[in-house]
This record gives structure tokens, C-alpha cells and sequence, in this order.
């Protein structure tokens, strides 16, 4: 599995919806919700193999989500790697056309082969 790395940006301009980095004023373009949520599902249960965080439970309630909520992110760790991916670099435009609860259910298939399948043939009727 690749690892990715990115740097979150340190300066918010007051009154704006969009992150700047401390070099630039220009806004940042914000990462999809689907890619945001993919990279969230990795850090939580990040936390939770490392050790620090108990269990799901605790994550859940330090996280002040309920733990179905915790579970419908966590399962995202379950899509193919090829999956992944492509849902963290979708264009604005392409993520507009995937459903959170689309891609919960690919990732609920038990083969990365039957998910790319499904992953394809969503990504066809999308467009």
C-alpha cells in the first residue's frame, strides 16, 4: 500500500471558508469530501493500532461522533488500493458524481476484484 503524505496549511484568513498556507495568500483548493474522508478513515484507525486510543468505542466518544458514524468512515480502509487511489485524487467535477453511501457499499464487497468492478461500473453510469 502507498503511503501518502501531505502538509496540512497553517494560516486561515479570517472571515474565509478556504485554508491559505503561510507562504502564498492565495486559497487552496479544498480536497473532496470523499478524499478528506478516505484520509480520515486511515488516521483514525491509525490511532487505534498504534495505541493511542484504546479501542473504536473511545474514539468514537473522544471524537464526539457516534460509533456507527465511526464505523461508516472506518470501513473506507476497506476499499481496494487502486480504489483509494483514485477517490483521493478525483477532480471536483468527479467526486461530485460519487455517493459516500455508494462507496460504502463497494467497500463492504469482501474481493478488491468484485470492488473494482463496481468502482468501474459506477464511474460509467456517472458519466
Amino acid at each position: 500500500m502507498k503511503t501518502i503524505e501531505f502538509q496540512m496549511p497553517r494560516v486561515r484568513e479570517r472571515g474565509s471558508t478556504a485554508w491559505a498556507s503561510a507562504e502564498s495568500a492565495t486559497p487552496l483548493a479544498r480536497a473532496p469530501r470523499l478524499a478528506r474522508l478516505l484520509a480520515l478513515a486511515h488516521k483514525l484507525d491509525g490511532l487505534v493500532r498504534s495505541g493511542a486510543v484504546r479501542n473504536y468505542g473511545e474514539l468514537a466518544r473522544v471524537g464526539g461522533v457516534s460509533q456507527s458514524r465511526l464505523s461508516q468512515i472506518l470501513i473506507f480502509v476497506n476499499l481496494a488500493p487502486a480504489i483509494q487511489e483514485r477517490v483521493l485524487f478525483l477532480t471536483a467535477a468527479e467526486a461530485q458524481s460519487l455517493c459516500e453511501s455508494d462507496l460504502r457499499a463497494i467497500a463492504r464487497e469482501s474481493t478488491w476484484t468484485r470492488q473494482q468492478e463496481r468502482f468501474d461500473s459506477l464511474r460509467q453510469k456517472c458519466h
